[in-house]
């Protein structure tokens, strides 16, 4: 994988969705007008309204992987274009790089949305520049496996399956993660299965960043281990499809 393709696999990328603004722009400015709607209601409520803003920072990344990337990949397996590129000489992981880059991109975009608007409509007051240099990172680290999340299901799902799947899979682990409530809202058994859920491993993961925490080895263990199986899936599912189309 050399330096050219990585940069010309970037500038496709970039290009492709730059052409699709109805797509891209409501996946980025919807988060930040849910916060806006529900989490900026918390203003005044000191821990609680950072909360709600760091949860709906997780919210927003988590749905930039599932629907911007996600739902392209699988439009891609059905794109002659996408078919013909394949066929090109050169480096089969560079796309997939230059995909995971430009995913990380619109999700900071999307995270500052929702941080600026906690700031401005919320009132969240942190403690200083570096409290919130330590939110942004937790955020765009799992800006990493909601990609690579999104990208398992689009290498499964058809173009057609795609969206509607994302939905099934992305509102449930909204609520189980505790991002739309706090946990200690959930009911018990909702409550004792959300710890296994990435959304709650994020969560927790940003939560402790927010509040000056060692960041929770359990919640950072759970993280990558959803992190190794959507890459596997990914892999997995893409090579099926190389043998299936070329042999």
């Amino acid at each position: 994988m050399n330096r050219q393709q990585m940069i010309a696999e970037i500038v496709l990328v970039f290009r492709v969705l730059g052409r699709q603004p109805g797509f891209w722009v409501p996946t980025i400015l919807f988060p930040a007008m849910l916060y806006a709607f529900f989490g900026a209601g918390l203003a005044g409520q000191g821990a609680a309204a950072a909360y709600a803003m760091a949860s709906f920072a997780v919210y927003a990344v988590v749905g930039v992987g599932f629907y911007q990337f996600g739902v392209t990949v699988a439009q891609d397996r059905e794109d002659p274009f996408t078919l013909w590129q394949r066929c090109l000489p050169g480096s089969a992981l560079a796309p997939w790089v230059a995909r995971v880059l430009m995913a990380l991109g619109f999700a900071a975009l999307a995270m500052v949305l929702v941080l600026v608007l906690g700031r401005m409509l919320g009132g969240v007051v942190l403690s200083g520049p570096m409290a919130w240099a330590r939110l942004i990172a937790v955020v765009l680290l799992a800006a990493l496996p909601a990609t690579l999340m999104g990208t398992a299901l689009g290498s499964l799902a058809s173009a057609r399956a795609a969206v509607p799947l994302a939905n099934l899979i992305f509102l449930p682990l909204a609520y189980l993660g505790g991002l739309w409530m706090p946990p200690q809202m959930l009911p018990e058994g909702v409550n004792a299965l959300s710890v296994w859920t990435p959304t709650r491993a994020m969560a927790e993961l940003a939560w402790a960043a927010l509040d000056g925490r060692t960041l929770p080895q359990r919640y950072l263990a759970t993280l990558a281990a959803w992190t190794l199986i959507a890459a596997a899936v990914t892999w997995l599912a893409q090579t099926r499809h190389r043998k299936v189309q070329f042999g």
